[in-house]
């Protein structure tokens, strides 16, 4: 429940929701086609659909890629994932692929923004037999997210670690959080990525990026090279580096094909040795 003010109140912890600024989980809830975002939100996602129209494809195909890639990864074996920067809950959500593979998986949500904290309730309702958690925690505070991390996963064990559509919005950081976290995964983990590019869509990717930094909200592309090196030492599952909806697409999944242009985000799994 909201006030007028956009103050919530959740396991008597106090949410800010701050609606009268734009917020970019609010506005990728907007192009996915949800419900939980304000006038402030809808209006900037108009300015950012305005310069760059396949902000709700990209969004679509991003998360096709989040589902097959945990599908394909739990068909693999692996039975504990952690997924960063987990966004407002939209159906089906990790654990929901996850756990349809395998009841006893378990899987810890992370995220900063206050409206996913709102939301966390929604994102428990995993199986009996798995364990589902979320915790309030900063990518930007990789060491603190992990311990928090430990009370649900066995870090002895392999982990799937999701960070899709994050990295982008921490630009200076990014490699620096990426080998952080990879540092503390054991062998047969498995670094799930997808990452906003220019390579596709670049006039309209830079206009993108100049919407969002007025909107208040740093964010910024890669090229393929450097998307590839948030990979390095661990090894790439076919095909490789490729835009999102190229990888491992599963039969009829889209009716209507996406293009590069429309997606203009690389995905990319990787196994560690």
């Amino acid at each position: 429940m909201t006030d007028g003010d956009g103050t919530a109140q959740t396991d008597d912890v106090e949410v800010n929701l701050d609606i009268h600024l734009a917020h970019s989980a609010r506005m990728y809830d907007y192009y996915l086609g949800g419900t939980t975002n304000f006038p402030a939100d809808r209006e900037a996602a108009g300015r950012a659909l305005a310069v760059f129209p396949y902000a709700r494809t990209a969004a679509r195909a991003n998360r096709a890629f989040m589902r097959r890639s945990t599908y394909l990864l739990a068909e693999a074996g692996i039975r504990q994932f952690l997924d960063i920067g987990t966004g407002i809950p939209t159906s089906p959500n990790l654990h929901e692929v996850a756990q349809a593979v395998a009841p006893d998986a378990k899987v810890v949500y992370a995220d900063n923004d206050p409206i996913v904290l709102l939301h966390a309730r929604a994102l428990l309702r995993g199986t009996e037999q798995g364990v589902t958690a979320y915790v309030q925690a900063d990518v930007r505070e990789p060491a603190a997210l992990l311990e928090s991390a430990r009370a649900v996963l066995d870090f002895s064990r392999p982990i799937a670690l999701s960070m899709n559509a994050l990295l982008h919005f921490v630009p200076s950081e990014a490699h620096r959080i990426t080998e952080g976290l990879k540092a503390q995964l054991p062998s047969g983990s498995a670094l799930v990525m997808s990452h906003l590019t220019q390579d596709f869509a670049a006039v309209e990717t830079a206009r993108l990026i100049q919407v969002y930094t007025a909107a208040g909200t740093a964010v910024a592309a890669c090229t393929r090279d450097e998307f590839a090196r948030f990979f390095t030492g661990w090894d790439l599952m076919e095909p490789g580096v490729v835009a999102t909806q190229r990888w491992n697409p599963a039969p009829g999944e889209d009716a209507e094909p996406i293009t590069d242009a429309e997606a203009s985000c690389y995905g990319a799994v990787a196994v560690r040795p």
